[in-house]
């Protein structure tokens, strides 16, 4: 339980508005607001923001010779950052775990990161009455001073995170033409206001990514909103306009949009999660749909915008992409790309997807949603440590399979991880108490942020090979970025301490990573020196 004295009382007390200036070895780094911590019951510390404090990552320009670290872990570290000089490779005749990296040796371009503004992360948000307060969010996500996203991904019409079931025309029924389409008071009073502050507040383009997760209960085969059924043949063209008109409409508010996906987990229309507010298909008639009616009208419309099939677990790329192109064949050059969902990956390698997309290198993958609840407690679980770690390790695993984008599920939720139509209740990076005034930023906030914050759009991942290693294998990524540094991600998920080493040429970062901790490191790209004669 959280200790709310500790809120009243101790709040502004151990913050003091405080700047913390570190010199590490002679260098002076920029101040940052530390994490107003707040530890509960035997899990990692959530940090607590208000309408007065929340903290702050800067991101430090590498200076020549030198790297950045910056680290956050189980013990409560958050973004903590330090600097050292790099070395002359020394090669160790003990073991000592090297990561070689290759920057001429490169991989896929990547996209960006992200969250999702549902309804219910919308209007949590709203729910913050102090603009000060309100602001904070936004900055966290998506300012300089948070985490930088960059990718947000909008609902097209109500999901099981919306206060109640609507589309954009419920009325009149048979309207093939959608001539009373309307977007509803959820955008125009919770969404758009929300995105258009995230975009005001970002110093880069930020990509908005549509979903539909049902369309008007009249085009369905049981004309209801939720339950197992199919999209009638008849309206597949009017399913095509509807999106398109919901792209005009977002673009008439100053939101323009970067993508669409073909119909969020359409499996789920067809099995036990039916119950939700959802769409079946077909695979032939999915595939169908996207070539015949959907990409015809989208791209005629603007051909940048980017069509992304699937949506749905990994498990599901045999199905809705290689058995749909048996049917469908022209499906490979109707879509730019496939979103796949975090749920069930455990079960399923990533080498799935490498193997389905093998003959298709002119298509990108991204994962377009992630979440995470327990099975026996369907709750938020504050401060917990264990569920960072399964973002972590996801995260690095789908980056080193060439997925170009991640994409979280609500940015936002209130104590008990909704509102939800379906009562099924998630976690989410942070969680607002509109009560006290304050929001809580969890470790999965700072486990997105270790690759959104530093690993920006157009950054290319690199190889990285680890060697000279005599224990477990290191989970790590590593990139190049448009302002020619290297970014790596390095997760230690052992209870002691590790050293790692980061060869680039002949030189080194010598890396100490905590115990339970991710560090992200930051160094240019120019640090060879040709002049060593030391061995490779």
């Amino acid at each position: 339980m959280i200790k709310r004295n500790l809120l009243v009382v101790g709040f502004e007390i151990s913050l003091l508005f405080s700047f913390v200036v570190g010199y590490y070895r002679g260098r002076m780094l920029i101040a940052d607001k530390t994490c107003a911590e707040l530890q509960v019951n035997n899990s990692s510390v959530i940090c607590v923001c208000n309408a007065t404090y929340c903290d702050t990552v800067t991101r430090e320009e590498p200076h020549p010779r030198r790297f950045m670290v910056y680290t956050s872990s189980k013990a409560g570290l958050r973004f903590k950052k330090f600097t050292s000089i790099l070395e002359v490779f020394d090669l160790l005749t003990e073991c000592s775990t090297t990561l070689e990296l290759e920057p001429r040796k490169r991989y896929q371009t990547i996209h960006g990161f992200g969250g999702a503004i549902t309804d219910s992360a919308a209007i949590n948000w709203s729910n913050l009455k102090d603009e000060e307060l309100k602001q904070n969010l936004i900055e966290s996500y998506c300012g300089d001073s948070g985490i930088q996203y960059n990718m947000l991904r909008v609902p097209i019409g109500g999901t099981d995170f919306s206060p109640r079931f609507y589309t954009y025309q419920d009325y009149p029924e048979r309207d093939k033409d959608l001539s009373n389409f309307t977007l509803a008071p959820e955008d125009l009073n919770y969404k758009l206001p929300m995105i258009k502050a995230c975009m005001k507040a970002s110093n880069a383009s930020i990509d908005i990514l549509g979903s539909l997760w049902y369309p008007p209960a009249w085009m369905k085969s049981t004309k209801k909103s939720n339950g197992i059924s199919f999209l009638e043949e008849e309206y597949y063209d009017a399913l095509a306009l509807y999106h398109l008109k919901f792209i005009k409409e977002y673009y008439k508010q100053g939101v323009p949009i970067w993508g669409i996906t073909t119909t969020n987990e359409p499996l789920s229309g067809i099995t036990k999660h039916a119950n939700d507010n959802v769409l079946g298909w077909s695979v032939y008639g999915l595939a169908n749909w996207i070539v015949n009616y959907l990409a015809p009208k989208i791209k005629r419309y603007d051909p940048s915008i980017k069509i992304l099939g699937v949506d749905d677990q990994r498990f599901t790329v045999p199905l809705w992409f290689n058995a749909a192109l048996k049917h469908v064949p022209e499906l490979g050059r109707a879509i730019d790309g496939i979103g796949l969902h975090y749920y069930e990956n455990e079960l399923v390698p990533p080498e799935i997807v490498d193997r389905c997309l093998k003959n298709y290198p002119n298509l990108f993958v991204l994962s377009s949603e992630a979440s995470i609840h327990s099975q026996t407690n369907n709750k938020v679980d504050l401060g917990s440590w264990d569920r960072a770690e399964k973002y972590i390790k996801n995260i690095i695993e789908d980056l080193n399979h060439n997925y170009t984008a991640w994409i979280d599920w609500n940015v936002c939720l209130d104590k008990m991880g909704g509102p939800v139509l379906s009562k099924t209740y998630l976690d989410s990076p942070v969680i607002v108490d509109p009560d006290a005034g304050v929001f809580y930023k969890q470790p999965l906030f700072y486990a997105m942020g270790h690759f959104s914050k530093f690993i920006p759009k157009g950054s290319k991942r690199i190889q990285s090979m680890e060697k000279y290693n005599c224990g477990d294998p290191i989970k790590h990524v590593a990139f190049s970025t448009p302002m020619n540094t290297i970014v790596v991600v390095v997760f230690n998920d052992k209870n002691k301490e590790k050293v790692v080493r980061l060869k680039l040429g002949y030189s080194q970062a010598k890396v100490l990573l905590e115990k339970n901790s991710i560090a992200t490191v930051e160094f240019h790209n120019d640090v060879i020196d040709e002049s060593c004669d030391c061995e490779k």
